[in-house]
């Protein structure tokens, strides 16, 4: 299968490398009309010279090829690269573009009052993608998006984890921590002063927290999944010790006392307020074949 052409392997590189074309041109030395007719296809053949030159200054190299043996160590595809602006023109290969199908997907409408009003009320007509110029915004984004495809979920178990007690934690590939998740088992009477009845028990949420730097990225929400996944699929320690002769209840239940915001995040998770306690939050869903039910 073919490689890219020379234009299409310099904007790979380039946006790899985080460089507009005036950024690249500048390290390499050359004007950036070159670097602009090189990647729209207007200069088929450009001086060796000029190619090394602007390779090296977004960090590859240039080498010769003796035949297919396996990776060719190609970039990844630019993946905008197919969309055009008004003008039929493409978007710079360094920035992230995405379409725009409503006011909300284009910063350039932040300000404006028209959210909810129908399109053909639009005071202005809406470009066909966007970008951010801000690099620092751009940064945490593409980190943001790094961090969700590596970050691992995982229960911890062992001698020092006591047996009605549930630990998750988020990790990333190195090991880095970077959320967790603690529960225990009790039984629903002792809440009530009542007497404990065997294979009744339920799951308190302790807490959940995430490094301040990573919030907003789904970690949260993954570890609650994570124990609500488990509570259903394995089981309560308390049905387990001793218990077989009972009855497993058929539903899982959940409970936590929260306050803003985590009262939205755990309702965002499926949690539900408990009417009697405005502060206490409760899930129940009934469980089929060890899964969750759908709500």
């Amino acid at each position: 299968m073919p490689g890219p052409d020379l234009g299409e392997f310099l904007r790979r590189l380039r946006r790899r490398a985080d460089l507009s074309q005036r950024e690249l041109a500048d390290r390499a030395g050359v004007p950036q009309a070159a670097v602009a007719r090189i990647e729209s296809g207007r200069t088929t053949d450009p001086r060796y010279r000029t190619v090394e030159r602007l390779i090296r200054a977004a960090g590859g190299r240039v080498g010769f090829d003796a035949g297919p043996a396996g990776e060719d160590g190609c970039p990844p595809p630019v993946p905008h690269g197919k969309l055009r602006d008004e003008a039929g023109r493409r978007y710079p290969a360094h920035l992230d573009v995405w379409e725009v199908r409503e006011p909300r997907d284009w910063p350039g409408a932040w300000w404006a009052e028209w959210y909810t009003l129908p399109p053909k009320r639009w005071p202005l007509p809406l470009p066909p993608a966007t970008y951010r110029l801000n690099r620092d915004h751009r940064d945490r984004r593409r980190e943001g998006d790094r961090i969700r495809r590596s970050v691992a979920v995982r229960r911890v178990t062992g001698p020092t984890v006591p047996t009605t007690a549930w630990r998750f934690v988020a990790e990333l590939p190195g090991g880095d921590l970077v959320g967790e998740l603690r529960a225990h088992e009790q039984s629903p009477h002792l809440r009530w002063g009542g007497e404990e009845r065997p294979g009744e028990w339920e799951v308190v949420l302790d807490g959940v927290l995430v490094a301040a730097e990573r919030r907003r990225l789904g970690i949260g929400r993954r570890l609650v999944e994570a124990l609500l996944a488990e509570v259903a699929s394995g089981g309560l320690a308390g049905e387990r010790d001793g218990q077989r002769d009972q009855p497993v209840r058929p539903r899982v239940c959940v409970r936590a006392l929260a306050q803003e915001p985590g009262i939205t995040f755990l309702e965002a998770c499926g949690f539900e307020l408990e009417a009697s306690r405005p502060a206490a939050l409760r899930f129940e869903r009934p469980v089929s074949g060890g899964r969750l039910r759908p709500r």
